[in-house]
């Protein structure tokens, strides 16, 4: 069990899943260097926004957020989001990630990650049926009032449930 998820468990118990999701993240070294922070997360944990503000920490040689940083800011929260949603039961991985760069950012960026309660339960309902999944979520990085798309991230996560990928991990192990 890594250092996050025990501290997770432990500090869940005491300020809520939510707030410890939001200052864990903001706290954490790992997202820290990114420069951006979870500025709103929903109770239930299905909405989270992030802001990353332009300053000299981030700016490339153009003096525009550099896409490194984009892609940083946007990258662990939809796996670990969902991870949360289902519980533990699930294996929830990174599988894969593709960045679309449609103009350079001289602006504060923002971004919205949403899951809905029927997304959550289709998602539940079809590991059930097929062992494991892939899906695929969609970010975009904004400016302030979602007008104008700077980036788009699309990050492709594997889910199962743990019994059946320490199954299928045992039966590979054996050939």
């Amino acid at each position: 069990m890594s250092v996050y998820k025990k501290l997770a468990d432990f500090g869940g118990k005491f300020i809520g899943k939510s707030k410890l999701f939001k200052h864990g993240f903001n706290y954490s070294p790992m997202y820290r260097r990114s420069t951006a922070r979870i500025v709103a997360i929903s109770e239930d944990l299905l909405n989270v926004t992030i802001k990353l503000p332009i300053s000299y920490k981030n700016k490339n040689y153009v003096n525009s957020i550099f896409g490194g940083s984009m892609f940083a800011a946007v990258d662990p929260i939809p796996m670990i989001q969902l991870m949360h949603l289902l519980g533990d039961d699930f294996v929830v991985w990174d599988k894969s990630a593709e960045i679309y760069f449609k103009k350079p950012a001289k602006e504060n960026l923002y971004a919205d990650f949403i899951y809905t309660t029927i997304e959550v339960e289709d998602i539940l309902n079809r590991v059930a049926t097929e062992n494991e999944i892939e899906v695929t979520k969609i970010t975009q990085l904004t400016n302030q009032d979602r007008s104008v798309v700077y980036c788009e991230v699309r990050k492709t996560i594997y889910i199962a449930e743990k019994s059946f990928f320490r199954e299928k991990k045992r039966l590979k192990n054996r050939e």
